[in-house]
């Protein structure tokens, strides 16, 4: 699962004009609150949600009045009560009560590769997004002075590279001439596309085709390395019995006092509660229907597992959103998992 896409901001008249003609059950399709929703767009300014995604400015958007919940395209820090969170355990309960059998298993694992190339196959350059949250999340990242004279040298990794949805922004926005990142992947395909892109520059990156499970990585570079590996929605698409092996590569490839950044789905996450029966692997991993993999994590997995492999905390949170569909008043939950472990001195 990735980040959520774009939305466009329709006309507000328009969309106005459309509410007046609904009929009473398109306010009960809104909920509770659909007749006072109505009533506020008819009153009030739209000025104040030209940026529905993002705030102006730094922080984030709390909801404090849930008869506004319609106003935005999404919420942060949203709390959950006892009887959603009872709800989200059912659901993962009756998702995950029939495993897969252990042949079906085998395959979607030895294949996923396969099954990686297959996805970019479909999506081809189409797949990638702007995150235009990834600066902001991981300043770390962000270009460093412009003044080549007080530029250092910084070497970044990302592992899951895809098909450039970090590595690319780094390049665009980055000026500097000692940067050198580095980028790997199971799927050739999504590395073929890379390549490709008009913002690849192979004078400062290099990418290449990789299992991040295997005990010895092939990497063009050193061991005590790396300023900074990236790990963004990639850990959760690996069988977990093979996680902590890729947790020590990546302390391994880490310079002392560099730093892993990661991201990734939470558990109770909306794409886990979807998942029909037959369709779970194990406990919290499960398969899509494209064949591809993916795992819900919780704080206490993550930690133990960075700790484990030498890493020391420096954040983790979980970042639950709320998101809505305004049009069909839909409204829907994410969870996800933001850490920084740095690898002592």
């Amino acid at each position: 699962m990735r980040p959520p896409l774009r939305t466009t901001r329709s006309d507000p008249n328009s969309e106005l004009a459309c509410s007046r003609t609904r009929t009473t059950s398109s306010s009960t399709m809104l909920g509770k609150y659909g007749m006072q929703i109505l009533r506020r767009l008819a009153s009030k300014t739209w000025e104040h949600t030209r940026q529905r995604k993002k705030p102006a400015g730094a922080g984030s958007r709390v909801l404090t009045d849930v008869r506004e919940v319609f106003e935005f395209n999404a919420w942060d820090h949203v709390q959950w009560d006892e009887e959603q969170e009872l709800a989200a355990q059912a659901a993962v309960a009756k998702n995950s009560a029939s495993k897969m059998e252990a042949e079906q298993k085998d395959r979607f694992q030895s294949d996923a590769p396969k099954f990686w190339d297959s996805f970019y196959g479909i999506h081809d350059n189409r797949f990638f997004k702007d995150r235009h949250w990834l600066f902001t999340e991981f300043p770390e990242l962000a270009p460093l002075t412009t003044d080549a004279a007080e530029q250092q040298p910084r070497r970044i990794f990302e592992l899951g590279c895809g098909v450039g949805n970090t590595i690319l922004p780094l390049l665009q926005y980055s000026s500097e001439q000692k940067l050198r990142v580095s980028g790997c992947d199971f799927s050739a395909r999504a590395i073929e596309i890379l390549r490709s892109q008009p913002q690849f520059d192979e004078k400062r990156c290099e990418v290449f085709v990789m299992d991040a499970t295997l005990d010895q990585w092939q990497v063009p570079f050193e061991e005590n390395s790396q300023d900074i590996i990236v790990m963004i929605f990639v850990l959760s698409a690996i069988e977990p019995k093979k996680m902590q092996r890729v947790l020590d590569n990546c302390y391994r490839y880490l310079r002392p006092g560099g730093m892993l950044l990661f991201r990734d789905y939470g558990r109770y996450d909306l794409a886990q509660l979807r998942f029909k029966s037959g369709k779970c692997l194990e406990d919290n991993f499960y398969v899509r229907g494209d064949g591809t993999m993916v795992y819900f994590f919780t704080e206490e997995e993550l930690r133990g597992m960075m700790t484990k492999a030498g890493l020391k905390e420096e954040q983790l949170i979980v970042d639950r959103r709320l998101q809505v569909n305004r049009g069909r008043g839909l409204k829907m939950y994410r969870v996800w998992i933001q850490t920084k472990f740095r690898k002592p001195l």
